[in-house]
């Protein structure tokens, strides 16, 4: 019995050994880890090397595909990378010291100051494509080559609006870059990075991540580039890449490198690249007419509030109608005040500021459909033929901070109201004389009105729950008429400090 049962113990080892041994042969074929090679791994010792190379040096055939894909690409790129100096004249500012002790006959003081940044070439008859702010009101430019030449350029064209630029050297047969498709773009995707960062002695630097993000758009970014939807990346960034290329691992160019977002000034991750359907668009109309047109539809338009996106039923990402002016494309296309606009072309906004972007970099003459919502809670598909857009729409205000009065307090909603009255208007400088309507006086900041109704204190509220608001009596008869419970929509005219206002709808909900 004992050595029967020792033979039968022997046989099931035996058995899981050999179905253990089948296995990991077997594994190893489909995944494929017969030929994957790790430093320390059996492969990695039993492969012909040569005798004195460490094992940290033996890779496997894909990684050293991805590597030689970096260097074809670096190679293949940077003689098409161009650095760039500028030098323009600047008035020192002065301090009121300065100004006292001033003697008549006394001249500004300036000084020439010096910039740096980045550029690629186009074409090969010398375009070179860069940022507007790498060379606006240079007096002087000059354009160093990777081989080293250094050569006089000249202004093509310029367009503030992108913050992009075109110059051009006197060459031919250049090295020129191709440009990539937009819509082959991917979070995640490899790229690089080429340019002239910190200092003229680290020209032809390259940098390597990977697309962080797509379409990001702000108002601090807007600031620097109103049309563009920017790629975020982490390769890295820093002063003096301004201009340069973004390339995807084809050695196209996918973006053109135009800001970081740091607290130090340097490079901390996060950078951003003018999108190359911009870069494309833009050369094209600079390089053949020395200027640049945009689609136009003719609305002014903010974000939705939150509580109207719950009351309404649309994403945060909609753009609200504040006012369609008259005369333009969208006016003639059937476009109301309030109108709350969810996509473009079948395509939902993710933000607000997407839908300027992309009329922005739409020609006049195309034709556009964008979804809005309405009052009756239905979505309106209206087509427009867009037009020339004005060289004046893009006025920045500042909120007035005076108010007068005495108020009448709504402690449910969080807010006081006070009558719009003509000494009022005449205290908020505002032009229309016929506006009527009741003035927040003062918000709780910790209110929904506040924080999810985007209310501010001096905002006008002019309509409340679809209803003409007159004054005080007017807005209180109205919202005592309202349910407990009831979301209500809301017209609001902001205030502005030189006297311009604008007309958005927000939605607040009466406390039970």
């Amino acid at each position: 019995m004992r050595i029967k049962g020792h033979l039968s113990l022997f046989t099931l080892l035996a058995v899981a050994f050999v179905a253990g041994a089948l296995f990991i042969t077997l594994g190893a074929g489909v995944l494929h880890l017969d030929q994957r090679v790790t430093p320390g791994s059996y492969a990695a010792m039993t492969q012909e090397v040569p005798a004195d190379a460490h094992p940290a040096l033996v890779v496997d055939d894909a990684t050293r595909t991805l590597e030689e894909a970096f260097e074809q690409v670096a190679a293949a790129i940077n003689p098409m990378v161009v650095q760039i100096h500028s030098e323009r004249v600047v008035q020192r500012q002065r301090n009121p010291f300065e100004d006292f002790f001033r003697r008549p006959g006394d001249q500004d003081q300036s000084f020439r100051s010096q910039a740096l940044g980045s550029g690629v070439i186009i074409r090969p008859d010398g375009y070179i494509i860069t940022n507007n702010h790498v060379i606006a009101d240079a007096e002087e430019l000059e354009v160093k080559l990777f081989d080293g030449a250094v050569v006089d350029a000249e202004v093509i064209g310029t367009d503030p609006a992108s913050d992009l630029a075109i110059i051009k050297i006197d060459r031919q047969d250049l090295p020129h870059i191709a440009f990539g498709k937009v819509d082959q773009i991917r979070v995640g995707q490899w790229v690089m990075a080429f340019g002239s960062p910190l200092a003229e002695e680290l020209s032809n630097t390259v940098t390597a991540g990977i697309v962080s993000a797509l379409g990001r758009t702000s108002t601090n970014l807007g600031q620097l580039n109103q049309f563009a939807a920017f790629i975020q990346t982490d390769a890295a960034i820093n002063p003096g890449n301004s201009g340069g290329p973004l390339v995807n691992l084809h050695g196209e160019l996918i973006g053109l490198n135009s800001a970081i977002y740091s607290q130090s000034g340097g490079y901390q991750g996060i950078g951003f690249a003018i999108p190359v359907d911009v870069v494309e668009n833009v050369t094209t109309q600079l390089i053949e007419s020395g200027h640049v047109q945009r689609g136009y539809l003719g609305v002014f338009f903010g974000p939705v509030s939150r509580s109207l996106a719950e009351a309404m039923n649309v994403p945060r990402g909609a753009a609200q109608v504040s006012r369609v002016e008259p005369g333009t494309p969208a006016e003639k296309a059937g476009f109301r005040e309030g109108d709350i606009i969810v996509a473009v072309n079948g395509e939902d906004l993710r933000d607000e500021l997407q839908l300027r972007t992309i009329i922005g970099n739409k020609q006049p003459g195309d034709t556009v459909t964008l979804t809005v919502v309405r009052d009756d809670g239905r979505r309106h598909d209206l087509t427009v033929t867009l037009g020339i857009r004005p060289d004046d729409l893009t006025a920045d205000a500042v909120p007035s901070n005076e108010a007068p009065g005495a108020p009448r307090s709504l402690d449910a909603l969080g807010l006081t109201v006070r009558d719009l009255t003509p000494a009022l208007l005449d205290r908020l400088n505002l032009s229309d004389r016929n506006l009527s309507g009741v003035m927040i006086d003062d918000i709780e900041q910790d209110s929904d009105a506040y924080r999810e109704a985007d209310l501010r204190q001096y905002d006008i509220i002019t309509e409340v729950d679809r209803k003409p608001v007159r004054n005080r009596a007017d807005f209180m008869a109205i919202y005592d008429a309202i349910p407990s419970g009831k979301s209500f929509i809301v017209r609001v005219v902001r205030v502005f400090q030189n006297g311009q206002t604008n007309t958005f709808f927000t939605a607040l909900t009466k406390p039970g």
